[in-house]
């Protein structure tokens, strides 16, 4: 499992943040830990990424993703950061020896650096947050109605 949130700047920006470790950029997030619910893992991920730790709001997204090249089964989610007031995104100290940058892009530069699995996702993330909904995704695809 792993459990991530959705930034935005005044301008409804998103922040990304590119990995050291992987190609593309990812938004703030992680693995979940045993025992550990996933919105707890989340503001564990963005304090450890970030070094800020703003509230994280309601769910947006879950997606169940069946394997897939090298990659075991996962359920990743995806939660609601709201507007980072440009104090706090000022505070933003990436954690260097898993990031390498990090920025605000719009919601059409997202589509473009995200991996397309992750596009996906946060497309619906970004709805979910506009309509007030939570979307159930299962390998990219929407399962029912938005709650």
């Amino acid at each position: 499992m792993a459990a991530g949130a959705l930034f935005f700047d005044a301008e409804g920006r998103i922040y990304l943040v590119k990995p050291t470790y992987r190609t593309g950029w990812l938004i703030p997030g992680g693995a979940v830990e045993a025992n550990e619910a996933p919105s707890v893992a989340c503001r564990r991920e963005v304090r450890e990424e970030l070094g800020i730790a703003p509230p994280i709001g309601r769910l947006l997204c879950v997606e169940y993703l069946s394997e897939y090249d090298g990659y075991t089964e996962s359920v990743q989610f995806i939660f609601d950061g709201g507007v980072l007031a440009p104090e706090l995104a000022g505070q933003i100290q990436l954690q260097a020896s898993e990031l390498a940058a990090g920025r605000f892009v719009t919601a059409e530069e997202a589509s473009f650096l995200l991996n397309p699995k992750l596009a996906v996702r946060v497309a619906h993330a970004l709805d979910a947050r506009a309509t007030e909904r939570v979307h159930y995704l299962e390998d990219g695809q929407p399962v029912g109605e938005a709650q």
